[in-house]
C-alpha cells in the first residue's frame, strides 16, 4: 500500500508541475484572489467500499451549504459546489483533487472520509495552496506526513486515531471495571494500527492486561477461525477498531461463537449498514467511541437533529452528517475572519481557529492542525445508538 500510494505522489507531483508549467508560473493561491463566489471542491466516498461514509458526507456538507447561501452567504459571497467521487480509491482521490485544483480551480477541498484518501491529496493541496479539510480522515498523518512536519494546508474537523484508541481503554478500565482485552484489527489499515497502538499503551499502562492479538484484511468475510482462537483466551472485553463492512459481519460471527463480552469499536462503526450486517440482538453490548450522538441534550446539537429531520424525511443524522456540516461552518468562519476568498488567506485564519462552537463540538486547532474537541461514547441498545458519555481530550 505504501508503494502504491509513494508512485501516486510521484505521479501526481510531476503532473502538478507540468501544470505549473504551462501556466506560464505560480499563482498565489489556487483559488486565486477575491470574487463573488467561493468555489468549494467536495472529493468523498460517493461508491466503493465506504461509500456509506461518503453519501452521509455530503447530506450534511450540502445542508450547510444551503443554510449559509439562503442566508444570503459569507460577506455576500455564496459557495459554488464542485463534487467528485474518488469511488474509495487512494489514486482516484488524488485524481480528484487534480481536477479541482486544475481544472475548477477551486478555492477549498472537503474530504476525503478516510484517512487514506485524504493522505493521498496532502501533497497537491500543499504544492499549489488549496486549503484541505479531512472531515474524517482521523490518522495523525492527515496533517503531519512522516517526517513530522505539519502539512500547511491540510487541516481536519474530526479527532485523532490516538485519542480515540485512549478513550477507548479508559471508558473500558474506568467505566467497565475490566482489566484484561483482546485486540481485533484490520492489519491492513494505518487507522485501524493507530486505534490499536493507543488502546494497547494506554490499557497496560494502567495495569490492563491484553489476552489476544489477533489480525484480519480489508474484505474479509469469515472470520470465525480467528474468533475461535480469541474465544479461548476468554477475555472480559474485546476492542476492535475497524470499519463497518467488516466489523458487522464480526460482530454476527462473535455472536454467533457464543462471545458475549463487551466489543467496542470506533467511529469507523458508525454506518446505518452496520446493524443490517450485525442484526440489531448482535450488537446488544457494543460500544463505539464517535464524535457525536444525536441523542445529546445539547442544544445545538438538537437544533441540528431537528433541521436535518426536517430535511430527510425524518431521518436522524449520523456522526458523519454531522461532521460534514461542522466542516463547512469551519472552512466558513475563517472565511469571513480572512475577508477573502484567497487560499493562503483563509489557511491562516484556519490555523488561528479558537473555541469555535460546533455540532460535534467546541473546537480549538492546535499546532498540528488537530482539532482539541470532546468525544462521545454511544452503546448500540437494540439496534439503536444511544447517547453513554462525552469526555473531554
Amino acid at each position: 500500500m505504501n508503494k502504491k500510494l509513494a508512485s501516486v505522489f510521484m505521479a501526481s507531483t510531476i503532473f502538478a508541475g507540468v501544470l505549473a508549467g504551462c501556466a506560464g508560473g505560480a499563482k498565489e493561491s489556487s483559488g486565486g484572489g477575491d470574487s463573488d463566489t467561493i468555489k468549494l471542491g467536495i472529493n468523498l466516498e460517493l461508491s466503493g467500499n465506504v461509500a456509506s461514509y461518503g453519501e452521509s458526507m455530503s447530506k450534511g456538507i450540502e445542508m450547510a451549504v444551503d443554510e449559509i447561501n439562503k442566508n444570503g452567504g459569507i460577506d455576500g459571497k455564496k459557495f459554488d459546489v464542485v463534487k467528485v467521487d474518488n469511488k474509495s480509491e487512494a489514486a482516484e482521490a488524488t485524481n480528484g483533487i487534480i481536477k479541482l485544483t486544475s481544472q475548477d480551480k477551486v478555492t477549498a477541498v472537503i474530504g476525503a472520509a478516510t484517512s487514506g484518501n485524504t493522505v493521498a491529496q496532502a501533497q497537491i493541496a500543499n504544492d499549489t495552496k488549496t486549503v484541505l479539510i479531512a472531515p474524517g480522515g482521523t490518522s495523525p498523518t492527515v496533517t503531519v506526513d512522516e517526517k513530522g512536519k505539519v502539512r500547511p494546508f491540510v487541516f481536519r474537523t474530526s479527532f485523532i486515531d490516538p485519542f480515540q484508541g485512549t478513550v477507548a481503554a479508559n471508558f473500558a478500565l474506568d467505566t467497565l471495571k475490566i482489566k484484561d482485552a483482546a485486540i481485533f484489527a484490520d492489519n491492513s489499515s494505518d487507522y485501524a494500527k493507530g486505534l490499536s497502538d493507543a488502546f494497547k499503551e494506554t490499557f497496560e499502562a494502567a495495569g490492563g492486561k491484553i489476552v489476544a492479538e489477533e489480525a484480519y484484511v480489508a474484505k474479509d468475510t469469515d472470520f470465525r477461525a480467528t474468533l475461535t482462537r480469541i474465544k479461548a483466551k476468554n477475555p472480559s472485553f474485546i476492542f476492535i477498531p475497524g470499519y463497518y463492512e467488516e466489523v458487522g459481519l464480526i460482530v454476527k460471527q462473535a455472536r454467533e461463537l457464543g462471545i458475549d463480552v463487551p466489543l467496542v469499536g470506533a467511529d469507523g462503526w458508525d454506518s446505518p449498514k452496520l446493524v443490517d450486517l450485525a442484526g440489531a440482538e448482535a450488537l446488544n453490548n457494543t460500544y463505539l467511541i464517535n464524535h457525536y450522538s444525536s441523542e445529546d441534550p445539547d442544544e445545538k446539537v438538537q437544533s441540528f437533529v431537528s433541521a436535518f429531520k426536517e430535511k430527510n424525511k425524518g431521518e436522524a443524522p449520523n456522526a458523519f452528517n454531522a461532521l460534514g456540516y461542522d466542516t463547512v461552518y469551519f472552512l466558513a468562519d475563517a472565511v469571513k475572519r480572512a475577508g477573502s476568498t484567497d487560499s493562503s488567506k483563509i489557511q491562516a485564519e484556519l490555523a488561528k481557529t479558537k473555541d469555535l462552537s460546533l455540532v460535534t463540538g467546541v473546537v480549538t486547532i492546535d499546532e498540528n492542525h488537530h482539532p482539541i474537541k470532546t468525544a462521545t461514547i454511544l452503546e448500540y441498545v437494540d439496534g439503536k445508538q444511544v447517547f453513554n458519555t462525552k469526555v473531554n481530550p
